[in-house]
């Protein structure tokens, strides 16, 4: 079907950024004396942050160069679970009360659960370091249960603090700011129960995708064009977040509607 070859686009908008972040991580190794600003926002270590970024450059050019892409998806996912229990979940329960770290530890949980789901529907080659034999489906599974939980805590700030969100959108856009804040906070509470439930959930995880490329190309671009230098690297993560939640949601949406690569290679031969 057409709509599932746009939808694997995804996978390519998720390795470019991942390489972004990796190249991030690099460029701002020395930058932030207190913490990297950068996902997975490393303590302000900068061995770590060289390590980190030559990590995701390796996955980031597996994924969009299908070199061993299923391992490095598995290990991207993996990698990103260990950010999530070690630097992001400790800092989120000592301030539970802060949205933007509640937000943070839900991002790198999405990105861990988008790298896992893309591992669920790249084909098998050899026996790739033994990570063949985790069943396509426990990756899907645990990846769509980390992108439903993630999308219905994004919707929390949405209502909570909906006026300073509606001041981020740009004024040029029709109707009134408050009323679009509600309305993602909507999408994102679908899409979660959607995904959850596995009714819908192929084409509520394309409409997020969809939204977070709008606000990828009419609300981050712009903000990052407008002043590079400024508020850097926070406005350079925040787009390639953006991009990257695309293209998991993507990402999801191709791996709910269709039997994983090898399985229907397997079948057809």
């Amino acid at each position: 079907m057409k709509i599932e070859r746009f939808f694997r686009i995804g996978r390519y908008f998720f390795a470019v950024a991942i390489l972004a972040f990796g190249v991030q991580n690099l460029i701002w190794a020395h930058h932030d004396k207190t913490t990297m600003t950068i996902i997975p926002w490393l303590p302000a270590v900068p061995l770590l942050a060289y390590l980190v970024g030559i990590a995701f450059l390796a996955a980031g050019i597996c994924l969009a160069l299908n070199l061993k892409a299923r391992t490095a998806a598995i290990l991207l996912g993996a990698l990103f679970l260990v950010f999530e229990i070690f630097l992001e979940l400790p800092k989120a329960i000592v301030a539970p009360m802060d949205l933007g770290l509640r937000t943070l530890v839900f991002e790198v949980l999405t990105m861990s659960g988008a790298a896992l789901m893309l591992a669920g529907i790249l084909p098998t080659h050899g026996h790739d370091l033994g990570l063949s034999k985790i069943s396509d489906n426990f990756l899907i599974g645990l990846g769509r249960y980390f992108l439903a939980v993630s999308a219905i805590v994004f919707r929390i700030p949405h209502f909570i603090i909906a006026g300073f969100i509606a001041s981020l959108i740009p004024a040029w856009i029709p109707g009134a700011g408050l009323y679009w804040s509600y309305v993602t906070g909507a999408v994102f509470l679908v899409t979660g129960i959607s995904l959850l439930t596995n009714w819908m959930a192929r084409w509520t995880a394309a409409m997020l995708g969809v939204m977070f490329l709008l606000w990828f190309l009419l609300l981050h671009l712009p903000r990052v064009m407008s002043y590079p230098r400024s508020q850097v690297p926070a406005e350079w993560s925040s787009a390639f977040i953006a991009l990257g939640i695309c293209g998991g949601s993507w990402i999801a949406a191709t791996a709910l509607s269709r039997r994983p690569a090898h399985e229907a290679s397997a079948k057809r031969s």
